[in-house]
């Protein structure tokens, strides 16, 4: 690396990160039963959902007892659009954010004026485990506006006492001049569009290692080590996690520590997470596979209780803060999950053997159709502009037999020509299905 980041001093964390597991579960119970009377008391779906489940906020006398409680999906949000789960009167409301909607109603959120100072707090204890420090200039190009990306950032930004360049998404070109012109010490993106952020450097003529950036900080989607190597190699600079979403907080739920860049740590203080078994909706011990679960623990307007993500991951110990467990790098969404032919199949698996086959760059679309009455599925990859083309078909044939090594399907490739496929300005959309076409 030719940028070296620093863990923070120990005098900088927050209090909480250097509490003891024994501390921090007792503070965990304490706000643990505060949010169920909380959410029980305010909120009527929740008092219909215990009741109908036969439990009581008095029912909690440990952290386990979470368990006999009900889940909460994004079906419960929407069902009670649009403010119907807020537990404060809406004048108490500073601030709401709303997914976008493409699959229905759109998730509404509020936060009081406590939430919000929570939330910076948070934000700004995760950019300082990042790397990002004091002073910085931090060029953030999350989306701003109903999305909790933009705004959920910018805050945490200005609570650390770095300089905020409050850019958005989109107009690639505008970003690179800004970037050359601003000289940021670290920037905020998915990581897709930080792929369309250093392609087009190199087509400015600019080599991403010469630009003064240190860090990225990147979320919103799914992401492998390959991307973080190829993100990383090209730049020079860390490439660390950060997971949030909108229905629990947003951004600076959990964040993925400099030093150690081992799975993000949660910030257990203020969200108490479980893993269970996606079919069942049973907890699974540490270590174990399942759909992450969260439970709010500070949230004034909106308490969220046992919120199913659908995201997969496994919760480990704690490193670099050691109460705070940590979760292992998201691989895939349950929703995000294609089953091909009785195999299921995420699109992060495609991507780390996109990224480790020669000759062909980080991007690709899944293109869904049938051939005759059965499902398939098409890889299209974009060849590397320096790669020679009589490499194409070896690079095809060589993802089609790692696909169907690792994974146990069949699939089709095809390379296409540099500057093809589209690119992403926020969230990539990586399936394409053709099939009612």
């Amino acid at each position: 690396m030719t940028r070296l980041g620093e863990p923070p001093a120990p005098d900088t964390l927050d209090p909480a990160e250097r509490m003891s597991v024994d501390e921090l579960r007792a503070l965990q119970l304490q706000r643990l039963q505060w949010t169920l009377r909380h959410a029980y008391e305010n909120v009527p779906h929740y008092r219909k959902a215990f009741d109908t489940a036969g439990v009581h906020p008095d029912d909690c006398r440990e952290l386990s007892d979470l368990a006999k409680f009900p889940t909460t999906t994004k079906a419960d949000l929407r069902d009670n659009y649009p403010f119907g789960l807020f537990a404060v009167p809406r004048e108490q409301v500073r601030r709401v954010h709303a997914s976008s909607g493409t699959t229905g109603r759109p998730t509404v959120v509020g936060y009081t004026e406590s939430d919000i100072a929570n939330w910076a707090g948070l934000m700004a204890r995760s950019l300082r485990a990042a790397g990002v420090r004091p002073g910085h200039i931090v060029h953030n190009a999350y989306g701003y506006g109903l999305f909790t990306g933009g705004l959920g950032a910018h805050y945490g930004i200005e609570a650390l006492g770095a300089t905020t360049v409050p850019i958005s998404g989109g107009m690639t070109p505008r970003q690179v001049q800004l970037i050359r012109d601003f000289a940021p010490d670290a920037i905020l993106c998915t990581p897709t569009y930080m792929l369309t952020i250093l392609d087009e450097l190199e087509h400015q003529g600019v080599d991403p290692r010469s630009t003064s950036l240190k860090v990225g900080v990147f979320g919103a989607e799914p992401w492998t080590e390959e991307m973080r190597r190829e993100i990383e190699e090209r730049t020079g600079m860390h490439a660390v996690d950060i997971y949030g979403l909108s229905e629990v907080m947003g951004p600076g739920v959990s964040q993925e520590c400099v030093e150690t860049k081992d799975g993000l740590h949660i910030w257990e203080d203020h969200f108490y997470p479980e893993v269970v078994d996606p079919e069942t909706g049973e907890p699974v011990p540490d270590g174990e596979e399942g759909e992450l679960l969260f439970t709010s623990l500070t949230k004034e307007a909106l308490p969220i209780i046992r919120y199913r993500t659908r995201d997969l991951t496994r919760l480990l110990p704690g490193t670099a803060r050691p109460a705070m467990r940590r979760m292992q790098k998201v691989t895939g969404r349950s929703d995000d999950m294609i089953i091909l032919r009785g195999v299921n199949l995420f699109p992060t698996q495609i991507e780390e053997i996109v990224l480790r086959t020669a000759g062909l760059s980080p991007h690709f679309q899944l293109v869904r159709h049938k051939e005759g009455r059965l499902d398939a599925l098409t890889v299209r990859v974009e060849a590397r502009p320096d790669a020679p083309a009589e490499r194409r078909a070896a690079a095809a044939a060589e993802v089609v037999e790692a696909v169907k090594q690792t994974i146990g399907v069949t699939v089709g490739c095809e390379i296409v020509d540099p500057d093809t496929l589209e690119r992403s300005v926020g969230k990539l959309q990586r399936v394409k299905d053709l099939r009612d076409a």
